[in-house]
Protein backbone atom coordinates (compact mmCIF):
# COMPACT_ATOMS: atom_id res chain seq x y z
CA UNK A 1 0.00 0.00 0.00
CA UNK A 2 1.36 3.67 -0.98
CA UNK A 3 0.84 6.69 1.09
CA UNK A 4 0.50 10.09 -1.37
CA UNK A 5 2.11 12.30 1.10
CA UNK A 6 0.95 14.79 -1.16
CA UNK A 7 -2.51 14.02 -0.38
CA UNK A 8 -4.61 15.48 2.67
CA UNK A 9 -7.06 13.09 3.16
CA UNK A 10 -6.49 10.76 6.18
CA UNK A 11 -8.25 7.47 7.14
CA UNK A 12 -9.29 6.71 10.58
CA UNK A 13 -10.69 3.40 12.04
CA UNK A 14 -11.19 2.13 15.47
CA UNK A 15 -9.75 -1.41 15.93
CA UNK A 16 -9.68 -4.83 17.98
CA UNK A 17 -7.65 -7.72 17.70
CA UNK A 18 -9.79 -9.73 15.88
CA UNK A 19 -10.25 -7.33 13.37
CA UNK A 20 -6.63 -6.48 12.29
CA UNK A 21 -6.94 -8.92 9.02
CA UNK A 22 -10.41 -7.58 7.88
CA UNK A 23 -8.59 -3.79 8.62
CA UNK A 24 -5.98 -4.41 6.10
CA UNK A 25 -8.20 -5.84 3.44
CA UNK A 26 -10.58 -2.65 3.81
CA UNK A 27 -7.94 0.01 3.82
CA UNK A 28 -5.78 -1.50 1.17
CA UNK A 29 -8.84 -1.75 -0.88
CA UNK A 30 -9.88 1.71 -0.76
CA UNK A 31 -6.27 2.72 -1.08
CA UNK A 32 -6.46 1.77 -4.87
CA UNK A 33 -8.99 4.56 -5.80
CA UNK A 34 -8.48 7.04 -3.11
CA UNK A 35 -4.92 8.70 -2.67
CA UNK A 36 -4.03 8.68 1.64
CA UNK A 37 -2.08 10.60 3.07
CA UNK A 38 -1.99 9.59 6.28
CA UNK A 39 -3.68 6.93 8.69
CA UNK A 40 -4.89 6.52 12.22
CA UNK A 41 -5.97 4.02 14.67
CA UNK A 42 -7.78 4.42 17.68
CA UNK A 43 -6.13 1.49 19.27
CA UNK A 44 -9.41 -0.12 21.57
CA UNK A 45 -6.64 -1.47 23.73
CA UNK A 46 -7.13 -5.01 22.73
CA UNK A 47 -3.70 -4.95 19.91
CA UNK A 48 -0.96 -6.45 20.43
CA UNK A 49 2.30 -5.44 19.68
CA UNK A 50 2.36 -7.87 17.07
CA UNK A 51 -0.94 -6.48 15.75
CA UNK A 52 0.52 -2.96 15.66
CA UNK A 53 3.96 -4.44 14.00
CA UNK A 54 1.76 -6.25 11.23
CA UNK A 55 -0.06 -3.40 11.02
CA UNK A 56 3.07 -1.06 10.25
CA UNK A 57 4.30 -3.45 7.95
CA UNK A 58 1.47 -2.82 5.25
CA UNK A 59 0.35 0.37 6.27
CA UNK A 60 3.05 3.20 6.00
CA UNK A 61 3.87 5.94 8.95
CA UNK A 62 0.21 4.31 10.35
CA UNK A 63 -0.16 6.42 13.49
CA UNK A 64 -2.31 4.69 16.87
CA UNK A 65 -3.74 6.25 19.54
CA UNK A 66 -4.64 5.39 22.50
CA UNK A 67 -8.49 5.28 23.47
CA UNK A 68 -8.49 7.64 25.95
CA UNK A 69 -6.85 9.99 24.19
CA UNK A 70 -9.49 12.52 22.60
CA UNK A 71 -12.24 11.14 25.54
CA UNK A 72 -14.81 13.76 27.04
CA UNK A 73 -16.41 13.85 30.20
CA UNK A 74 -19.26 15.50 28.31
CA UNK A 75 -19.90 12.06 25.90
CA UNK A 76 -20.98 8.63 26.37
CA UNK A 77 -17.50 6.51 26.97
CA UNK A 78 -17.24 4.00 24.77
CA UNK A 79 -19.80 2.69 22.13
CA UNK A 80 -16.97 4.35 19.29
CA UNK A 81 -17.27 7.49 20.86
CA UNK A 82 -13.36 8.38 20.92
CA UNK A 83 -13.64 7.40 17.61
CA UNK A 84 -16.08 10.77 16.49
CA UNK A 85 -13.67 12.85 18.89
CA UNK A 86 -10.37 11.69 17.72
CA UNK A 87 -12.09 12.87 14.16
CA UNK A 88 -13.06 16.55 15.79
CA UNK A 89 -9.02 16.65 16.39
CA UNK A 90 -7.50 15.45 13.27
CA UNK A 91 -9.67 17.32 10.72
CA UNK A 92 -8.38 20.60 12.13
CA UNK A 93 -5.44 19.47 9.61
CA UNK A 94 -6.51 16.75 7.41
CA UNK A 95 -9.92 15.78 5.43
CA UNK A 96 -10.78 12.31 7.23
CA UNK A 97 -12.72 9.39 6.35
CA UNK A 98 -13.81 7.45 8.72
CA UNK A 99 -13.54 3.43 7.83
CA UNK A 100 -14.82 0.59 9.59
CA UNK A 101 -12.86 -2.94 9.13
CA UNK A 102 -15.96 -4.33 7.75
CA UNK A 103 -15.44 -2.78 4.41
CA UNK A 104 -14.61 -3.53 1.20
CA UNK A 105 -14.46 -1.14 -1.53
CA UNK A 106 -14.87 -3.00 -4.82
CA UNK A 107 -14.99 -0.70 -7.78
CA UNK A 108 -13.92 3.12 -8.33
CA UNK A 109 -15.00 5.72 -6.09
CA UNK A 110 -15.25 8.99 -7.96
CA UNK A 111 -17.91 10.51 -6.10
CA UNK A 112 -15.69 9.82 -2.40
CA UNK A 113 -12.14 11.21 -4.52
CA UNK A 114 -14.61 14.46 -5.31
CA UNK A 115 -15.62 15.00 -1.97
CA UNK A 116 -11.93 14.45 -0.63
CA UNK A 117 -10.56 16.98 -3.53
CA UNK A 118 -13.58 19.72 -2.77
CA UNK A 119 -13.70 19.49 1.17
CA UNK A 120 -17.52 18.14 1.50
CA UNK A 121 -18.53 15.53 4.09
CA UNK A 122 -20.35 12.63 3.42
CA UNK A 123 -21.74 9.76 4.57
CA UNK A 124 -22.99 6.33 3.04
CA UNK A 125 -26.64 6.28 3.19
CA UNK A 126 -29.76 3.85 3.50
CA UNK A 127 -32.07 4.18 0.96
CA UNK A 128 -31.94 5.30 -2.51
CA UNK A 129 -32.58 8.90 -3.86
CA UNK A 130 -31.59 9.78 0.25
CA UNK A 131 -31.13 13.76 0.87
CA UNK A 132 -30.21 15.26 3.97
CA UNK A 133 -33.32 16.10 6.08
CA UNK A 134 -33.96 19.16 8.24
CA UNK A 135 -33.83 18.23 11.75
CA UNK A 136 -37.67 18.78 12.11
CA UNK A 137 -38.77 16.62 9.43
CA UNK A 138 -36.77 13.63 11.20
CA UNK A 139 -38.30 14.58 14.50
CA UNK A 140 -41.79 14.53 13.05
CA UNK A 141 -41.15 10.95 11.11
CA UNK A 142 -39.30 9.51 14.38
CA UNK A 143 -42.77 10.17 16.50
CA UNK A 144 -44.65 7.94 14.60
CA UNK A 145 -43.11 4.90 15.25
CA UNK A 146 -43.38 2.79 17.81
CA UNK A 147 -41.02 3.18 21.03
CA UNK A 148 -41.43 0.62 23.22
CA UNK A 149 -39.21 -0.27 25.88
CA UNK A 150 -36.59 -2.13 23.54
CA UNK A 151 -36.45 0.44 21.12
CA UNK A 152 -33.18 0.85 19.31
CA UNK A 153 -31.32 4.24 20.81
CA UNK A 154 -31.32 5.62 17.21
CA UNK A 155 -34.95 5.83 17.23
CA UNK A 156 -35.42 6.91 20.55
CA UNK A 157 -32.79 10.23 20.08
CA UNK A 158 -34.55 10.83 16.86
CA UNK A 159 -37.90 11.17 18.50
CA UNK A 160 -36.18 13.36 20.89
CA UNK A 161 -34.98 16.02 18.74
CA UNK A 162 -36.76 18.43 19.64
CA UNK A 163 -35.58 18.66 22.44
CA UNK A 164 -32.58 20.24 21.62
CA UNK A 165 -32.18 23.88 22.00
CA UNK A 166 -31.50 24.51 18.15
CA UNK A 167 -32.98 21.62 16.29
CA UNK A 168 -35.37 24.32 14.43
CA UNK A 169 -31.78 25.27 12.45
CA UNK A 170 -30.24 22.36 12.53
CA UNK A 171 -30.32 19.49 9.71
CA UNK A 172 -30.00 15.50 9.81
CA UNK A 173 -29.49 11.96 8.28
CA UNK A 174 -29.89 8.69 8.50
CA UNK A 175 -26.25 7.64 7.30
CA UNK A 176 -24.04 5.16 8.87
CA UNK A 177 -20.53 6.16 10.91
CA UNK A 178 -19.03 3.08 9.18
CA UNK A 179 -18.19 5.01 6.18
CA UNK A 180 -18.31 9.05 6.43
CA UNK A 181 -16.14 11.66 5.88
CA UNK A 182 -15.44 15.09 7.33
CA UNK A 183 -14.01 18.17 6.04
CA UNK A 184 -11.34 20.12 7.53
CA UNK A 185 -12.65 21.92 10.28
CA UNK A 186 -16.36 20.38 9.85
CA UNK A 187 -16.72 20.49 13.63
CA UNK A 188 -15.62 20.99 16.58
CA UNK A 189 -15.39 18.99 20.12
CA UNK A 190 -17.44 21.58 21.69
CA UNK A 191 -20.23 21.11 19.61
CA UNK A 192 -20.32 17.59 19.64
CA UNK A 193 -19.73 18.06 23.54
CA UNK A 194 -23.24 20.47 23.28
CA UNK A 195 -25.14 18.11 21.47
CA UNK A 196 -24.23 15.07 23.81
CA UNK A 197 -24.91 16.59 27.16
CA UNK A 198 -28.62 18.00 25.90
CA UNK A 199 -29.24 14.63 24.41
CA UNK A 200 -28.17 12.59 27.84
CA UNK A 201 -30.81 15.42 29.61
CA UNK A 202 -33.04 14.70 26.68
CA UNK A 203 -33.28 10.57 27.09
CA UNK A 204 -31.06 10.08 29.91
CA UNK A 205 -29.12 7.12 30.52
CA UNK A 206 -29.90 5.41 27.25
CA UNK A 207 -27.82 8.45 25.76
CA UNK A 208 -24.32 6.01 26.27
CA UNK A 209 -26.28 3.08 24.53
CA UNK A 210 -24.31 1.34 21.97
CA UNK A 211 -25.57 3.67 18.46
CA UNK A 212 -25.67 6.90 20.31
CA UNK A 213 -22.43 7.99 18.80
CA UNK A 214 -23.87 7.41 14.99
CA UNK A 215 -26.71 9.45 15.89
CA UNK A 216 -23.98 12.12 16.49
CA UNK A 217 -22.05 11.41 13.19
CA UNK A 218 -24.88 11.55 11.32
CA UNK A 219 -25.80 15.18 13.08
CA UNK A 220 -22.22 16.12 12.41
CA UNK A 221 -21.96 14.78 8.59
CA UNK A 222 -25.68 16.90 8.04
CA UNK A 223 -24.50 20.15 9.61
CA UNK A 224 -21.69 20.27 7.27
CA UNK A 225 -21.57 23.00 5.07
CA UNK A 226 -22.22 21.16 1.51
CA UNK A 227 -22.14 17.43 2.79
CA UNK A 228 -24.00 14.83 0.61
CA UNK A 229 -25.31 11.39 0.95
CA UNK A 230 -23.66 9.09 -1.29
CA UNK A 231 -25.54 7.72 -4.24
CA UNK A 232 -27.19 4.21 -3.05
CA UNK A 233 -27.05 1.43 -3.87
CA UNK A 234 -23.27 2.00 -5.25
CA UNK A 235 -22.75 2.82 -1.44
CA UNK A 236 -24.40 0.08 0.40
CA UNK A 237 -24.61 -2.42 3.07
CA UNK A 238 -24.37 -5.98 2.04
CA UNK A 239 -27.97 -6.62 2.43
CA UNK A 240 -28.64 -3.89 0.06
CA UNK A 241 -25.68 -4.26 -2.26
CA UNK A 242 -26.12 -4.88 -5.98
CA UNK A 243 -23.07 -6.80 -7.56
CA UNK A 244 -22.20 -5.24 -10.98
CA UNK A 245 -24.27 -1.50 -9.21
CA UNK A 246 -22.05 -1.37 -5.73
CA UNK A 247 -18.57 -0.36 -5.85
CA UNK A 248 -18.67 0.33 -1.82
CA UNK A 249 -20.15 -2.51 0.85
CA UNK A 250 -19.93 -2.36 4.28
CA UNK A 251 -20.65 -5.78 5.92
CA UNK A 252 -22.98 -4.70 8.81
CA UNK A 253 -23.48 -7.14 11.51
CA UNK A 254 -22.56 -10.70 10.65
CA UNK A 255 -23.81 -10.52 7.41
CA UNK A 256 -20.31 -10.71 6.04
CA UNK A 257 -20.30 -14.15 7.55
CA UNK A 258 -23.62 -15.48 5.17
CA UNK A 259 -23.09 -17.27 2.01
CA UNK A 260 -19.67 -17.02 1.31
CA UNK A 261 -20.15 -13.14 -0.37
CA UNK A 262 -17.64 -11.43 1.62
CA UNK A 263 -15.47 -14.08 1.38
CA UNK A 264 -15.33 -14.18 -2.40
CA UNK A 265 -15.10 -10.90 -2.63
CA UNK A 266 -12.23 -10.32 -0.40
CA UNK A 267 -10.51 -13.20 -2.18
CA UNK A 268 -11.11 -10.92 -5.71
CA UNK A 269 -9.84 -7.85 -4.05
CA UNK A 270 -6.62 -9.40 -3.14
CA UNK A 271 -6.21 -10.63 -6.30
CA UNK A 272 -6.36 -7.24 -7.95
CA UNK A 273 -4.26 -5.78 -5.59
CA UNK A 274 -1.46 -8.87 -5.91
CA UNK A 275 -1.49 -7.87 -9.98
CA UNK A 276 -1.58 -4.57 -9.29
CA UNK A 277 1.79 -5.20 -6.98
CA UNK A 278 3.27 -7.22 -9.84
CA UNK A 279 2.54 -4.90 -12.27
CA UNK A 280 4.06 -1.72 -10.14
CA UNK A 281 7.61 -3.78 -9.51
CA UNK A 282 7.58 -4.61 -13.34
CA UNK A 283 7.56 -1.06 -14.19
CA UNK A 284 9.90 -0.34 -11.35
Amino acid sequence: MRIDFGSNTAVLSQLQHKDVLLYLLAIKSIARYLPLGAAYIVDDGSLTTNDRALVAEHVPSVQFIALATFRSAACPQGGTWERLLSIAELIKKHYVIQLDSDTLTIAAIPEVVQCAADGRSFTIGTWDNQRIESMAERVAHAKTLPHSEGAHVQVVAEAHFDRLNEFQNLNYVRGCSGFAGFAPGAFTKEFVEEISQQMSAAIGERWSEWGSEQVMSNIVVANAPGSIVLPHPRYADCQKMQLGRTAFVHFIGSCRFNNGVYARLGADVIQSLKAADAENRQHG
